[in-house]
């Protein structure tokens, strides 16, 4: 490989480095835009630690009651706010239930498989049906998502 040929590929190396670089960037600022948008319309306030933005979480807390309007506990007023998080890992889920921190992502049922040996040394394989999530890999899309399930499940005011 000649010099012209190495310093092409480095400049090329570089620009694609680059361009990934400058579109990270510009997603970051619309993810940020859209985090103080939801501040000024819907008085929903980003409230994520150091640790979890290090880890690509992002934590909103909402203007209403941790206890949804449509169960039995309608008439219990909570001091707790609603809380959800959006994960680099695909997963939207409630932050402040009693438990656990339960997931929001739509299901779809899938079938799974898994091989065993038997006792008499054969391999068998079992097949079952199951419930999975599905993530969703984009945190613009994820933010919109939380959006939309506060919008249906708690929110009761005027857009």
């Amino acid at each position: 490989m000649s010099l012209n040929q190495s310093i092409l590929i480095q400049i090329t190396l570089n620009l694609i480095t680059m361009s990934y670089k400058t579109w990270k960037l510009e997603q970051e600022s619309y993810e940020n835009a859209f985090a103080r948008r939801l501040l000024v319309e819907y008085n929903i306030k980003e409230v994520t630690t150091q640790r979890q933005a290090k880890n690509g979480t992002r934590e909103f807390e909402f203007p209403v009651s941790a206890t949804s309007p449509k169960t039995r506990y309608t008439n219990y007023k909570s001091k707790n706010k609603l809380r959800l998080a959006v994960y680099k890992s695909g997963y939207v889920r409630n932050v402040n239930s009693c438990s656990s921190n339960y997931q929001l992502n739509p299901v779809y049922k899938s079938e799974r498989r898994q091989m065993f040996l038997t006792e008499k040394g054969k391999l068998k394989t079992y097949i079952y049906d199951s419930v999975t999530r599905v993530k969703i890999w984009n945190t613009m899309a994820r933010m919109k998502f939380m959006l939309d399930f506060y919008l249906k499940n708690y929110f009761y005011g005027k857009l």
